[in-house]
C-alpha cells in the first residue's frame, strides 16, 4: 500500500472516533449539567411538592370532614325515624280504637263495647309480641324476683312457703331479652314466728 492509502484510511478512522468521541462528551456534558442543580432550584422544587402535599392533605380532611358530617345526618335521621315502622303498625289499632268508640255511641250493652276492646288489645299484643320481641311478665301467684318485680308492699301469709306475687297493679315487660319495664306488685311472704 502507498503512503497515500494509508494515510487516508487512518484519517478515515480517526473521523468516526472523533465523532462518536464528541457524541459521547456532549452526553456527558449535558448530564452533568443535570445533574448539577442550583440550591435555588432545589428549593423551588421542594417547595412545589410541599404546595402539593398541603393541596391533598386538605383535600383528604375535606373529604373527611364531609363523610362525618353524612354519617351524623343519618344517624339523627335514623333516630327521628326510628319508630316509624312501630307507629305505622300501630295506626291499625288506633283506626279500631275509632271504630270502636264510633260503634259505642250507639250500643245498647256494654258487652259489645267490651269484646271490641278486647278484641282490640289481642290484636295489638300479638302484633309487638310476634314483630318487635314485647313480652309481659308478672302473674299472680307467681315467684318473686327482685331482678323482675317491683315490689310495692307486702303482706305476711301463714300458707305461703316463699314470696310470690299476691297483686299485679302494672304488668312488666320485656324487649327481646332486655327489661324495659319491671313489674309492679304486692308479695306475698311467709309469715316471720
Amino acid at each position: 500500500m502507498s503512503e497515500e492509502t494509508k494515510k487516508e484510511n487512518a484519517e478515515s478512522q480517526e473521523t468516526p472516533n472523533t465523532a462518536e468521541e464528541k457524541a459521547q462528551e456532549n452526553a456527558e456534558q449535558a448530564a452533568s449539567e443535570e445533574k448539577t442543580v442550583t440550591p435555588e432550584e432545589k428549593i423551588k422544587d421542594l417547595e412545589s411538592q410541599i404546595e402539593e402535599l398541603k393541596k391533598q392533605m386538605l383535600y383528604k380532611a375535606a373529604e373527611n370532614d364531609n363523610w362525618r358530617k353524612r354519617m351524623m345526618q343519618q344517624k339523627e335521621e335514623a333516630l327521628a325515624y326510628a319508630n316509624a315502622s312501630l307507629l305505622s303498625d300501630l295506626l291499625e289499632s288506633l283506626d279500631n280504637f275509632d271504630r270502636t268508640v264510633d260503634a259505642a255511641k250507639d250500643a245498647k250493652d256494654a258487652k259489645t263495647i267490651a269484646d271490641g276492646v278486647k278484641m282490640i288489645n289481642k290484636s295489638l299484643v300479638k302484633m309487638l309480641e310476634d314483630k318487635y320481641g314485647l313480652s309481659s311478665f308478672g302473674k299472680e301467684g307467681d315467684e318473686f324476683n327482685p331482678e323482675l318485680h317491683e315490689a310495692i308492699g307486702r303482706t305476711e301469709d301463714e300458707k305461703a312457703k316463699k314470696e310470690t306475687l299476691l297483686q299485679v297493679y302494672m304488668k312488666g315487660y320485656k324487649l327481646h331479652d332486655r327489661i324495659i319495664r319491671h313489674a309492679k306488685v304486692m308479695v306475698r311472704v311467709p309469715k316471720s314466728n
